[in-house]
């Protein structure tokens, strides 16, 4: 097979508050042949994931921001169209970090060949078995250690990480309370995932007060995907010894200036609570153990996934905003081919 064009998504404007179409750009270009040690890529799946809005802003930051009118970039699955390099041959499934395009050329060692556990769910290395997953995999289980009998607090418990702790949190004997923003995913993670208790934060009125009736007996560790007033609510109804796994705090991340912050943080002295910060990036020594563990939990039938599927790159930005507006059911994936 013998591909021509590239099609790609740029940014050619940085956001100011909430992203919006006119930041974003496809670009055509024409592909050159492959030379010695190189492949062509076709990409089957891309993702979109929230840390993403960090990379539009030009500001320092733990990761390097995009460049405007250059093709942006994050997790993609592909298979190989052709190969110039003998370490991959052609119809070999790839990870790759060439999302926002759906064929590209590279060298063969910046692709990673995949053997999936099924062929038919190769989208979920981008979710339940991949980054996502991990950041889920390492926050609770590295940083937290949950003990059975303890209580865990996980806000955005149904989408890619959340829905994962949750799981994880349950398999290792915890009580999990979740947060989300529909009725819809509180059903789903009570009923097939068996989280204990789920408050939709859009309706409970008192976000504190519905967490202290859903966690009587206080919350012990909170995994922190959203900020705001989840984070002062957990503040507010954590034990002595609680930890703080925090991920991300997408509640803020579209703000123009800074939030004010919770008016609580007093607390963290006199309960003693541990909060830690991390990347994921920095804890891939974990990929196969934590591959092993969840494709187990996976075909055991203790870990059930959720995907939204949005198709066609000419859609991709639209998933990427509907991250920001709860659009997102479980993994947010784009299928480009």
């Amino acid at each position: 097979m013998s591909l021509t064009k590239s099609r790609a998504v740029h940014l050619i404007t940085r956001p100011e508050g909430m992203p919006t179409a006119e930041n974003f750009s496809i670009v055509e270009s024409d592909l050159p042949e492959p030379n010695d040690g190189e492949v062509l890529v076709q990409n089957l799946y891309m993702s979109v994931d929230p840390y993403m809005r960090g990379r539009m802003r030009e500001g320092k930051s733990y990761a390097e921001p995009y460049k405007l009118g250059v093709p942006m970039y994050g997790g993609a699955i592909g298979k190989v169209v052709e190969s110039k390099d003998d370490s991959l041959a052609v119809g070999d499934i790839v990870t790759n970090q060439r999302a926002w395009s759906d064929n590209f050329v590279a060298a063969a060692n910046t692709v990673v060949k995949l053997v999936p556990y099924d062929m038919d769910k190769l989208s979920s290395y981008l979710g339940t078995l991949g980054m996502p997953g991990l950041t889920a995999y390492v926050g609770l289980l590295k940083l937290t250690e949950p003990q059975a009998g303890e209580t865990v607090f996980v806000s955005a418990a149904s989408g890619a990480v959340g829905a994962t702790v949750c799981q994880i949190a349950k398999i290792k004997g915890c009580r999990v309370v979740g947060s989300v923003g529909s009725d819809e995913k509180a059903n789903w993670l009570t009923q097939q995932c068996g989280v204990d208790a789920v408050i939709n934060y859009k309706t409970c009125g008192d976000l504190a007060a519905a967490l202290a009736e859903a966690a009587p007996e206080g919350i012990d560790i909170y995994f922190e995907n959203v900020g705001g007033d989840h984070l002062q609510a957990a503040i507010d109804c954590f034990n002595a010894h609680g930890r703080i796994a925090a991920c991300g705090m997408i509640q803020t991340y579209n703000d123009a200036s800074p939030a004010p912050g919770p008016n609580n943080l007093m607390q963290i002295v006199g309960k003693k609570l541990r909060i830690q910060g991390f990347i994921v990036s920095d804890h891939f020594d974990m990929m196969p153990q934590f591959r092993t563990d969840m494709t187990q939990w996976i075909q055991q039938g203790k870990l059930q996934t959720r995907e939204t599927v949005v198709e066609g790159l000419d859609n991709a930005v639209e998933a990427f905003l509907g991250l920001f507006s709860g659009k997102n059911f479980g993994k947010m994936i784009v299928k480009l081919s």
